[in-house]
């Protein structure tokens, strides 16, 4: 009995390796004809939507020609172009004044408590009580005040530039080295910029209005004040005339 079920199991065994081998043979072939094909069908395709791009969408050779073109523009301009945004035009001469010019052209906003020092070192300081009209220590008090809003923000407005110069050097070198499809990423960057751009620019068109404003203010003071003593004149000189 039990040499009967050894040569069974014997037989068997051969005819389960035999059909296992014949799966995994149909399934290779199957996997060589029919995906086979498709796969191959669909590499095909790829590299014709791939050649379409580079002749037709976006020719390689144009490309290469406006990558070389802003490589070229970045080597003849930049350094040009930094030359003059941060070239100073010191004038002063006397070590006050020298002073505050350094301060000024410095383009950090952390060097603004110095520059108010400077400007109350080489402008003055308000008078004291008594020594004029009270009027006019209100005039001096405000003019300052302008003067030193302006100038405070000129400088934070230097250091935005300086900032905003290395954003667009910065989208430059991209744009030498960008790849089809990136152009709409660069585009929204650069339309970024723009916007900070103009709110810097914004806040320096309002900063000059500031101060025309104070300008026509003081004037329109004087003309008060050159009125209220003419008033004055003319009351001591009708006095005198009649008699009172």
């Amino acid at each position: 009995m039990l040499s009967l079920l050894a040569l069974e199991v014997c037989f068997a065994v051969p005819r389960l390796a035999h059909a296992q081998f014949s799966i995994f043979n149909s399934i290779f072939s199957s996997i060589q004809s029919d995906m086979g094909t498709s796969l191959k069908a669909i590499n095909q395709i790829k590299q014709q939507i791939q050649q379409l791009y580079q002749t037709t969408v976006w020719p390689l050779a144009a490309l290469n020609q406006a990558r070389g073109f802003v490589s070229s523009s970045i080597n003849t301009y930049r350094n040009s172009m930094n030359q003059i945004f941060t070239t100073r035009s010191s004038s002063a001469v006397l070590p006050g004044p020298q002073q505050f010019e350094t301060l000024l052209h410095s383009r950090l906003s952390s060097q603004i408590p110095s520059l108010q020092t400077s400007f109350t070192t080489n402008y003055g300081a308000i008078p004291q009580v008594n020594t004029v009209r009270p009027q006019d220590r209100v005039m001096m008090d405000m003019d300052d005040a302008l003067g030193q809003q302006n100038l405070k923000t000129t400088l934070i407005a230097d250091q935005a530039q300086d900032v905003t110069i290395q954003a667009a050097n910065q989208m430059e070198n991209q744009v030498a080295t960008t790849t089809p499809g990136s152009n709409p990423y660069l585009t929204a960057e650069a339309q970024v910029a723009n916007l900070r751009c103009q709110a810097y620019m914004q806040k320096m068109l309002a900063a000059e209005l500031r101060q025309e404003a104070g300008r026509i203010a003081h004037d329109n003071a004087l003309v008060k004040s050159r009125t209220t003593s003419s008033g004055g004149i003319n009351s001591m000189v009708t006095g005198a005339l009649t008699g009172h």
